[in-house]
């Protein structure tokens, strides 16, 4: 009865989150350390207390990748507080084991991708020097 009327975390915020992924440039090819996969830009749905890695990979540009963290959000904290006036132990409990006072940090993920290659150095037009005039006629000696 207690974990049915309780106002906690686990039933006002759920147990799984939304994390957004933006890369530069877009349509890299997403994978997560967890076996999510998507292309950018895209939104994931994961456990709320999962801390995993997400990789980026695109054809001409380095891997990049980034960890995502987890961290009591304010809300969270706000319902799990909530458990001692009405869900008490139960509550807490529950809270606790799905991870429902959690938030995913960084979100939106945004990850830039370098080049693979450098870009080559611009060129700069070849000066040539002035063709040279021929040598002036000797002049007749008398």
């Amino acid at each position: 009865m207690a974990l049915m009327t309780a106002n906690c975390a686990t039933v006002t915020r759920g147990t799984t989150s939304q994390v957004q992924i933006n890369t530069e440039p877009s349509d890299a090819q997403i994978t997560t350390s967890m076996g999510h996969s998507c292309r950018s830009p895209c939104t994931l749905t994961v456990d709320r207390k999962a801390e995993f890695t997400v990789v980026a990979r695109k054809d001409g540009y380095k891997e990049a990748s980034t960890p995502v963290a987890t961290r009591v959000a304010g809300s969270g904290a706000a319902g799990f507080a909530g458990n001692v006036l009405v869900g008490g132990i139960v509550g807490m409990a529950a809270d606790a084991a799905t991870g429902a006072t959690l938030e995913h940090f960084p979100n939106p993920v945004a990850l830039t991708l370098e080049p693979d290659r450098p870009a080559p150095p611009a060129r700069r037009p070849v000066r040539r020097a002035p063709a040279a005039s021929p040598p002036p006629e000797p002049k007749p000696t008398s």
